[in-house]
């Protein structure tokens, strides 16, 4: 493996949709207002749960450190693309580039553990509710969001460091709207095997290890919640579990398209566009999901709206 400083390339270009400049123009406008509802609905979710003393409870602390995720997803990926897809071709820096990689790497590791974490809350709620305050106390619960953001900073870590250590000769043009790991590797002049084996193992364990213990738990979760007597209790149980199998499936669903794909499964274009699905999309729509599907969510956003109108009125 060579060392980064045989480098001849110093900065990027990153092309976009440059090929269909009226596209560009269209996704613009698209993608500005994705941006500021991602943001403005998940700063909500933050604002409320921190708040707001009764939702203190690990289901809603930890759907607050997914808001952040998703926030700093937004931040990393959309001002850059905004700029890219508002002219033909955007430079960035080779450090530009191994911080937006890095972070787009971090939050989505991080993402993928804290919704591990998230089905083992409604696991141990639902399956065995009179253990629950034991089993869900405030020391777990630090301990499953420690180790989600600890795990996501070294698996990233390692893997960005290894993909910029790899030489880069030219050309320099990223056929991509950000620094993705798959189209900046395509530019590295070395042998870049043994990096895409570690890549692809490590993307089965980090993504793939959690969405079956997710999946392990809900089929626990579904027994438990059909042996319920009352309708009402099914009801509630399945309402707060809908909201997080929502999620689930959004994420790794366009995850594995992205990244568990063929190397020459699909068209540049294509691929730009499952990652759009998958870094744009879980952001935008998670804090409408939770809002939405969760009775207690929208009380609490009632009562702050109510509380903001009754200041206004006096």
């Amino acid at each position: 493996m060579k060392s980064q400083n045989q480098s001849s390339v110093f900065y990027f270009i990153l092309l976009g949709f440059s090929n269909f400049p009226e596209l560009q123009r269209q996704l613009f406008w698209v993608f500005f207002l994705d941006y500021l509802v991602t943001v403005l609905g998940n700063a909500i979710i933050i604002v409320v749960i921190s708040l707001e003393q009764s939702l203190h409870l690990p289901m809603y602390l930890f759907l607050l450190n997914l808001s952040v995720v998703e926030v700093g997803f937004s931040a990393v990926i959309m001002p850059e693309m905004l700029v890219v897809l508002s002219s033909e071709k955007t430079t960035i820096t080779f450090a530009g580039c191994f911080a937006q990689m890095y972070f787009i790497l971090l939050f989505g590791g991080t993402e993928c553990f804290l919704l591990g974490a998230m089905a083992y809350d409604r696991f141990a709620a639902i399956c065995h509710p009179l253990s629950y305050p034991v089993t869900m106390n405030k020391r777990v619960f630090m301990k499953l969001v420690m180790f989600s953001w600890v795990s996501g900073i070294m698996v990233t870590t390692a893997q960005t460091s290894w993909v910029f250590s790899f030489p880069f000769c030219g050309p320099n043009e990223i056929n991509h709207l950000f620094c993705e790991t798959p189209p900046v590797l395509e530019l590295a002049c070395a042998d870049t095997f043994l990096f895409e084996i570690y890549a692809f193992t490590g993307t089965i364990l980090i993504v793939m290890v959690p969405f079956v213990l997710i999946l392990l738990s809900y089929i626990r979760i579904l027994f438990a919640i059909l042996k319920m007597p009352s309708t009402t209790g099914k009801q509630k149980a399945f309402s707060t579990c809908a909201s997080h199998l929502t999620s689930v499936t959004l994420f790794y669903g366009t995850a594995s398209m992205t990244y568990l794909q063929p190397k020459s499964g699909y068209s540049p274009e294509t691929k730009k566009l499952m990652s759009l699905a998958y870094m744009l999309l879980t952001p935008l729509l998670n804090p409408l999901i939770y809002s939405l599907r969760n009775s207690e969510m929208k009380r609490v956003l009632l009562k702050v709206w109510r509380r903001k109108v009754d200041l206004h009125a006096f």
